[in-house]
């Protein structure tokens, strides 16, 4: 019988570095914590330290032993997890540069741990494993970057069309959307109502209470009734304590469905103390087609039933 052959010295420090991995994610932490490179590792506990770095030392491992380019393509486990580790560190405050820093740690530990056994290994392997080492953290490190830039592109997109005190759309980005939705109405033959809604008082209520409470005032009534719609409607603030609402496939009580909603909203959040009692709103509505032909026509008849419904409250 044939004896069974050695694994040679690469396969050896490959199956090392794989079978110890977190013992060298435990040096990575280490090294992060010396001399404070990573100062938010300081918050954490140990399991959270380490984070997903066991899994990518052990996955350097193999790719020492057998690169295989798909591991960390697009779309792959890997690359996904680095774009999830990214997230979670950024989660718990870490800094972009701390979260790129500790794969640069990442491949100073495992060199280490190279180097230490250089004498086992021949200059062309040793030359090999620097460049595998060296290619599969930088993948690593451009997953990371890439999952920063992505959740920060998304919210600057998310800023540059909602208002910032309330969430919802702003003033243009609801024109924007409701426009396309007159043209998807239009195309289809369905109908579409625009609601636009001021708060009763808010001027008082502002001036009483001061800006920090208007504001707050503002926050939960936007809730409310974002809140209030169904799930395909879409809320915009309009500015100042004005917002409006489209509401698509409707029928003749659509609307005053929504408005008792968020009317008996208004009453609860009044009973909680979480609005200025004496807290309430008008409304006005227009329907496509059937009152207007187009986005001015709505906003002109639903603005001029708002003010009438604000004087007869008034009266």
């Amino acid at each position: 019988m044939a004896a069974s052959q050695s694994p040679s010295p690469l396969e050896e420090l490959a199956s090392a570095v794989e079978g110890r991995a977190w013992e060298l994610a435990v040096d990575v932490v280490e090294e992060g914590l010396l001399d404070d490179q990573l100062p938010s590792l300081q918050r954490l506990g140990r399991l959270g330290q380490l984070g997903d770095m066991p899994t990518f030392i052990a996955e350097l491992g193999r790719e020492l032993l057998e690169p295989q380019p798909e591991r960390l393509g697009i779309g792959s486990a890997l690359a996904a997890q680095a774009r999830d580790h990214a997230r979670e560190r950024e989660a718990l405050g870490f800094a972009p540069r701390e979260i790129v820093t500790e794969f640069l740690l990442l491949r100073r530990v495992l060199w280490r741990f190279v180097t230490a056994r250089a004498a086992d290994l021949g200059t062309d392997d040793v030359l090999l494993v620097e460049r595998r080492l060296n290619d599969t953290v930088d993948r690593l490190v451009t997953e990371c970057v890439v999952a920063y830039f992505d959740r920060a592109t998304s919210e600057l997109a998310h800023r540059a069309h909602h208002d910032q005190l309330t969430g919802l759309l702003h003033h243009q980005a609801f024109l924007g959307e409701l426009e396309m939705e007159v043209e998807r109405a239009r195309r289809y033959g369905h109908g579409l109502a625009l609601v636009f809604v001021d708060l009763d008082n808010f001027k008082a209520v502002n001036d009483t209470l001061g800006h920090p409470e208007g504001d707050r005032a503002l926050q939960r009534f936007a809730a409310a009734f974002r809140g209030s719609l169904r799930v395909f409607d879409l809320a915009g603030r309009m500015g100042g304590d004005e917002f409006a609402a489209y509401l698509v496939e409707i029928d003749e009580e659509t609307v005053p469905r929504l408005l008792d909603r968020i009317h008996d909203r208004i009453d609860e959040l009044v009973d909680l103390g979480e609005l200025p009692t004496g807290s309430s709103f008008s409304a006005g509505c227009a329907t496509f087609p059937d009152e207007a032909p187009d986005v001015d026509g709505l906003f002109r008849l639903a603005d001029s039933r708002l003010y009438e419904a604000k004087r007869a409250r008034a009266a």
